[in-house]
């Protein structure tokens, strides 16, 4: 057998197994020592390929198809600094815990190192950042070697899935000449392995009976509990914990990307505006709890994380069903490594139910009355960035997808975003938690959900301008509400604030980028909004629209700052008044 039709077969092996393992989407970056694993994946009728052809915008629109999909996606590019423009996004992939597998073409073994043109070291290029690296061996057509080509690729895919979900590395080196045959119709059928495909069937992590009783038992003692929900994406999870909680009757601190904030489901026991009355002493004190239960990675709100670490006293259990060690304030006394869903349902039926709790009701009280004051953003007849995010839930349609950026929008979304009973789904990059691939990444997730929006800052989009081309190129509809108070607002929330030598120069970084000119570029729609009315008909006109539509949203940082110090010292000044009024 020659060289082409070696290759063809084991290609063949390979993505025949990636689409018999559950893959359906490959993010292809065009190159050339790629080729023949880019042509055999567009032969195979089972893959749908995305052309995306800047490679690290590329990875943020893989990310954003699995995150959305909640299924591996396969990510392909060339041999050179191709391979190394994926590294953020394989970063954030780890972290966020999100399964890509990632695909790199490579010189073969004979042009390394000395001195062959697009040529690095690709071996474990991106470290400890991807669960798995295989240098794979170079293509054959024996039967060892197909069926070596198909193993890889199961475990490959599977690895990826595997709580923690996460990245997957194999390098793949090719020999010129790089065409593979596709002349054969039924290629994919005829490079079949005889065995067919192969089953790998992971498991959930779980506790023995025992150890559930033993939980059950310590926690049902405890009437002073919290429950905190940070970010975590798995439908089955939102009634479990909210089952638990009731049982318990503790109140779930509910971080906005942990899903519970939005739904039918009920919320008596959530707790929304905790990153508001968390900022004052006195509510802290008032509110001390005896036992916290934290579930997800680790909430937005700096005032809850800070409210976690000086509770010191109370027993702190983290449930992960990730087996991580998500515990940056070094305060957890159990480590509990089980399936969070499991835990919740497996915990319910050895739990009494309680009636009534009254350190639930004084959370529940706070909560109310911290929202009852919060609304008086929405007296605001400017635009303003706390009220965008009030308005959000009203503004946008029922079935939404809403993707925030980092920075000042996620923050702002944890601080004035409250439990809706619309089904939005609420996305961000959480992981690293940079501003890189924002646009990128909310276009992935796109692909998969409708109608979708992206709410970021200036900064973060100009970051991903060029990630826009995705949606001209592949007509995908998205609708972007862009905050623009020239500069990185989150730093006047910072110390560096303090010191204003060279801060703008620094950290406030105004860009004076007119964006509208960018966003005609890439064939889409730009409004700058000049007040509410505009932006509710302007959102309501285009629900149907197709391709890109941009609202820009014009603020300035100073007059943000002050709003959101007056608005805080407002509502503590009340909370203070009402927990007097207890006291007594």
């Amino acid at each position: 057998m020659n060289h082409q039709e070696s290759l063809t077969a084991y290609l063949a092996a390979f993505i025949g197994e990636l689409v018999e393992s559950g893959v359906t989407d490959v993010v292809v970056s065009p190159g050339s020592r790629s080729t023949p694993m880019a042509l055999m994946m567009a032969e195979h009728q089972g893959l749908q390929i995305h052309i995306q052809i800047d490679e690290r915008s590329a990875a943020f629109f893989a990310l954003g198809i699995a995150k959305a999909s909640r299924k591996s996606v396969a990510l392909l590019c060339t041999s050179g600094t191709a391979a190394a423009n994926y590294y953020p996004a394989i970063i954030e992939a780890n972290i966020s815990r999100v399964p890509l597998i990632v695909l790199t073409a490579d010189r073969p073994h004979e042009l390394r190192d000395v001195g062959a043109p697009q040529a690095i070291d690709q071996i474990h290029l991106y470290g400890k950042h991807v669960k798995w690296f295989v240098e794979m061996a170079l293509p054959e057509a024996s039967d060892e070697l197909i069926r070596y080509s198909q193993t890889v690729c199961a475990r490959a895919v599977a690895t990826s899935q595997m709580t923690p979900a996460g990245p997957v590395h194999l390098n793949f080196p090719f020999r010129e000449p790089l065409i593979p045959q596709l002349e054969d119709q039924n290629v994919f059928e005829k490079h079949r392995p005889t065995k067919g495909s192969i089953k790998i069937r992971p498991g959930e992590l779980t506790l023995t009976h025992d150890q559930f009783s033993r939980l059950a038992a310590l926690w049902s003692k405890e009437t002073k509990g919290v429950i905190v929900c940070g970010p975590i994406d798995n439908p089955p999870f939102q009634h479990a914990v909210i089952d638990l909680a009731e049982k318990l009757q503790f109140p779930i601190l509910a971080d906005p990307l942990s899903q519970l904030r939005s739904g039918s489901h009920r919320k008596k026991n959530i707790v929304d505006t905790y990153d508001t009355f968390l900022r004052n002493d006195q509510a802290k004190r008032f509110l001390q709890p005896d036992i916290i239960i934290r579930l997800g990675a680790m909430p937005v709100s700096k005032a809850l994380t800070i409210f976690m670490k000086e509770n010191h006293d109370a027993v702190h259990y983290v449930i992960d069903g990730g087996g991580g060690w998500r515990d940056p304030n070094a305060v957890t006394s159990e480590m509990i490594y089980c399936d969070e869903v499991v835990l919740c349902q497996s915990l319910l039926p050895l739990i009494e139910e309680r009636n009534e709790s009254a350190f639930l009701e004084k959370w529940m009280k706070m909560n109310q009355i911290t929202k009852h004051h919060l609304s008086k953003i929405n007296n605001e007849t400017a635009l303003s960035e706390a009220k965008l995010f009030s308005q959000l839930s009203n503004i946008l349609p029922a079935d939404a997808t809403v993707f925030v950026g980092n920075s000042m929008p996620i923050r702002d979304l944890d601080s004035f975003f409250h439990h809706n009973e619309k089904s939005l789904r609420i996305m961000a990059n959480r992981g690293a938690n940079g501003i890189d691939g924002t646009v990128s990444t909310a276009l992935g997730a796109a692909t998969i959900h409708q109608p979708f929006y992206l709410v970021l800052g200036d900064l973060t989009f100009f970051h991903d301008l060029n990630g826009l081309i995705a949606s001209k190129l592949h007509q995908i509809p998205i609708n972007i509400i862009l905050i623009n108070n020239n500069g990185g607002g989150i730093f006047s929330f910072l110390p560096q604030a303090r010191h204003p030598k060279h801060f703008e120069l620094l950290f406030g970084t105004p860009l004076d980028i007119d964006f509208k000119h960018a966003v005609q570029m890439f064939k889409g729609n730009f409004e700058t909004i000049m007040d509410w009315e505009h932006l509710s008909s302007s959102i309501e006109k285009n629900l149907d629209r197709q391709g890109l539509c941009v609202y820009e949203i014009p603020t300035t940082r100073d007059t943000n700052l002050n709003e959101h110090r007056e608005l805080w010292n407002y509502v503590s000044q009340e909370i203070e008044k009402w927990i007097k009024g207890e006291s007594k």
